[in-house]
């Protein structure tokens, strides 16, 4: 069968640049992108491309391609599902936080509702593509409530595919134009061949795998485990490395040049964010015990426990390092997004950092590029305030229009993202504008430290046992 029609349900980021990317290359086939979310489709609609809701470098340039020729975005999800040919559901799929699973579990409650809706409003055969990441077997739920809706319908028919994301937020666009694979899951080898055909205008062939839905679904936590494993890994070692004298970074490129290793995911920082890696291994964790095998899932717990005590370690360091306290004193924080060259602050190792530091009372002056101050505040559970008295114990924090108002009058910097910009800030004039004697507490290994410490600041960088 060749498909016209496209509908993706959700608007995120995965979604959004996803369905870009696919109507982009595939200019003789409709894509529909529907969210229920008035807002964030008008930013999709914006006339202005800088102001789409998700910032990927070359996004804006994909979307101006394909947007009013075969790519829309609308709140019209009935008559989208009704018109299209195969259904991806691109929902948030977040960790419970009560019920069965708390802490662990994936909530399924939006992609069972979308599941729902496509069952009400589709018409003849329709594929319904998972595209969330989402627990082993959650296409037999799918699939029950899409053959309750057909049952006795012989113009409704409906096949189920995992096709899930292996998207890098900051390099997404890259990622989706030359994948290193695409994943298909499924047990109907005609609507398989469908999605293959799709992905086939720009990823060979031998790139396109083909596995039955439960091994589509387990690749996808199971990646993000391996990756998020060796990210505490290293920070294990950088710990390590600080203690010994050691240099992380020298240690990394030893047992990167391994060709049993390799390089990647090797550079020490505060942690590993987004809304993938501890979602999906907690969920890999709950899985685990489900099954009955609660020392694996004990094995995959821990690389989010180590990950956690990255975070409440560098906290604690900066606390220490500045006579003990840090109520009342300015600090500097250098990024929120999780990483560079995205806007996206879930799980972000800022938020735990910055959380310990407003609870030692500390005034916290936040910069990033792209992360606007009404997410900081929604992730901090805080909204700005004006610095407080110094001795009053109350942290606060605001957000910084430069790096340059963020340091003024600091005790210490914080670089907690590796935007480019932090990479080439001038230290010496930084330095001028600081209360002394300053720190720059380095945790993703950006500043240059000759720079640093001829500034007449004191550095501590993550993994150097020198600091």
């Amino acid at each position: 069968m060749t498909i016209q029609r496209i509908c993706c349900i959700g608007a995120g980021y995965v979604g959004g640049p996803t369905m870009a990317v696919i109507a982009d290359r595939c200019p003789q086939v409709d894509v529909q992108v529907v969210d229920m979310n008035q807002t964030r489709i008008d930013a999709w609609n914006d006339a202005d491309f800088g102001k789409l809701p998700v910032y990927e470098p070359g996004l804006d340039r994909v979307v101006e391609r394909a947007r009013g020729r075969n790519l829309h975005f609308s709140t019209d999800v009935a008559a989208s599902i009704a018109a299209a040919d195969m259904v991806f559901i691109s929902v948030n799929t977040p960790t419970k936080t009560k019920g069965l699973g708390a802490g662990q579990a994936s909530d399924l409650r939006w992609v069972e509702a979308c599941t729902r809706e496509v069952a009400q409003a589709a018409t003849g055969h329709t594929i319904v593509v998972e595209k969330s990441t989402l627990p082993v077997r959650t296409a037999a739920a799918i699939k029950t409530i899409l053959e309750a809706a057909s049952d006795g319908d012989d113009q409704r028919t409906f096949s189920v595919l995992s096709n899930p994301e292996f998207l890098a937020e900051g390099t997404a666009i890259r990622d989706l134009e030359a994948p290193d694979r695409v994943l298909i899951g499924g047990d109907d080898p005609a609507s398989i061949d469908a999605l293959a055909a799709i992905y086939a205008h720009w990823v060979p062939q031998q790139q396109i795998l083909r596995t039955n839905l439960w091994s589509s679904e387990l690749s996808k936590l199971t990646a993000n485990a391996f990756l998020a494993q060796r990210i505490s890994s290293i920070n294990s070692i950088a710990a390590f490395c600080e203690a010994s004298g050691a240099d992380v970074r020298e240690v990394a490129r030893a047992i990167g040049t391994d060709s049993r290793i390799g390089p990647k995911f090797l550079n020490a920082g505060p942690g590993f964010g987004g809304s993938c890696f501890q979602k999906d291994i907690l969920n890999l964790v709950y899985l685990c015990r489900h099954f009955g095998l609660p020392e694996v899932a004990d094995y995959w717990e821990s690389v989010v426990a180590l990950n956690t005590w990255q975070q409440h370690r560098i906290a604690r360091l900066v606390v220490e390092k500045l006579f003990g306290t840090v109520t009342g004193k300015r600090l500097a924080i250098l990024g929120f997004a999780f990483k560079a060259d995205t806007n996206d602050t879930r799980e972000a190792p800022a938020i735990r950092i910055c959380h310990d530091l407003l609870e030692e009372g500390a005034q916290l002056a936040i910069h990033d590029p792209k992360v606007a101050a009404h997410q900081m505040a929604r992730d901090l559970q805080q909204e700005a305030a004006p610095q407080a008295d110094a001795l009053s114990g109350t942290g606060s924090w605001a957000e910084a229009g430069s790096v340059e108002d963020a340091v003024t009058g600091a005790d210490a910097v914080l670089v907690l993202t590796e935007w480019q910009h932090y990479r080439d800030l001038n230290w010496l004039d930084l330095a001028g504008r600081m209360r002394k004697p300053a720190w720059v507490f380095d945790a993703r290994a950006v500043a240059d430290p000759e720079q640093v410490r001829a500034a007449g600041l004191t550095l501590w960088r993550v993994g150097d046992g020198e600091g």
